[in-house]
């Protein structure tokens, strides 16, 4: 039973500044650690990071978390100014760490094995990071504007009650018509691997020598999707569809009929976000990169990559580097869109501010 106050995370804008100063305590411990034995932390592949970029995270992290201790305290000026630097510099910095996320998922769920554990850690570390960094931020910025930490509107009482929820609703018509647009650029990639799962050839590269190169990598599970024709990885994009779809329409905030015993509840909030902003900046900065890379190698500005089975011209690398980046950076993108409405039009507010006229 909840005592005289709300619950535990109810109450998350007066616990999650610990929380955070515990992480950063934590992390510069493991960096620290890992820089002084040598261990090879993956942050690429066949790229590890450097002791020195792994003290330097140490620091920041240490300095994010004070600054998450500072934000809960009655500051002058310059203090407040210091906080909000430190996190506003922090932030990017552990969400660019996050990047790796959605290949570590990847391969966690066709049992394909982790290529690097520190790497996996190091992504945890950096997204747990993140998350506790953002809600510092955003209970502090909701502080200083005087209104509640927890629901972000004014109103007198304590924040950790009920919520009233807002009614379901699907996003506005450019929001849909932008994510449609974003997801287009999945068409090349998830087309060329399709037609190379199928035995056809694109790009250079037949269905059997495809096949040869995923065989040698792949689990059991991701051979059984593939000899139904299809590749795993595009039955992973096609998970983010559908989650993309969620975010949009109103089915994604009451359980429709045919979730069964679930039928006509509310969804919680955090069940599609969460992945939704795991998934969608992770592969944005990634598509984005490989947008960047693609035209630099086209023209020749960087060397080309030389081709390594199944691939057999370096033309068809840079074209399949293009393909990846529209992929990624397009479903990412809308991911992101749709999470962004979703947030804004299922943001609830503690039933002491619902009830103000």
């Amino acid at each position: 039973m909840a005592g005289e106050r709300g619950l535990w995370w109810r109450r998350w804008p007066e616990w999650v500044a610990a929380a955070a100063a515990g992480w950063a305590v934590l992390y510069a411990g493991v960096e620290v650690g890992w820089a002084v034995t040598g261990t090879a932390v993956q942050w690429k592949e066949h790229s590890s990071y450097a002791p020195g970029v792994q003290l330097f995270l140490a620091g920041l992290a240490l300095l994010a978390g004070g600054a998450s201790l500072a934000s809960g305290r009655t500051l002058g000026r310059p203090g407040r100014v210091g906080v909000s630097v430190v996190l506003a510099v922090a932030l990017p910095v552990f969400v660019v760490g996050m990047n790796g996320l959605p290949i570590y998922f990847v391969t966690l769920a066709t049992l394909s094995g982790v290529e690097s554990a520190t790497g996996l850690a190091q992504v945890l570390l950096n997204t747990a990071g993140a998350a506790l960094l953002l809600l510092v931020g955003l209970a502090y910025r909701r502080r200083l504007r005087g209104r509640c930490p927890r629901c972000g509107h004014p109103h007198d009482g304590p924040g950790d009650g009920p919520l009233a929820h807002p009614s379901a609703s699907r996003a506005a018509r450019r929001t849909r018509l932008a994510s449609y647009l974003s997801l287009c650029g999945l068409l090349p990639w998830a087309g060329a691997k399709t037609v190379w799962t199928l035995g056809g050839n694109a790009l250079g590269v037949s269905g059997e020598a495809w096949q040869r190169s995923t065989d040698a990598v792949a689990s059991g599970p991701a051979k059984a999707v593939a000899s139904a024709g299809i590749d795993v990885t595009v039955l992973a994009a096609m998970l983010g569809v559908f989650l993309l779809l969620g975010l949009l329409y109103r089915w994604g905030q009451v359980f429709p009929r045919w979730t069964l015993f679930l039928a006509g509840r509310r969804v919680p909030r955090l069940l599609p976000l969460v992945p939704a902003w795991l998934t969608g900046i992770p592969l944005t900065m990634y598509g984005a990169a490989l947008l960047v890379l693609a035209p630099l190698l086209a023209l020749g500005v960087l060397p080309a990559i030389d081709p390594s089975p199944p691939f057999t011209s370096s033309a068809g690398v840079t074209w399949f580097v293009a393909f990846g980046g529209l992929a990624f950076a397009g479903l990412g993108i809308a991911l992101l869109l749709a999470a962004t409405s979703y947030a804004s039009r299922t943001r609830p507010a503690c039933a002491a501010a619902a009830a103000r006229p």
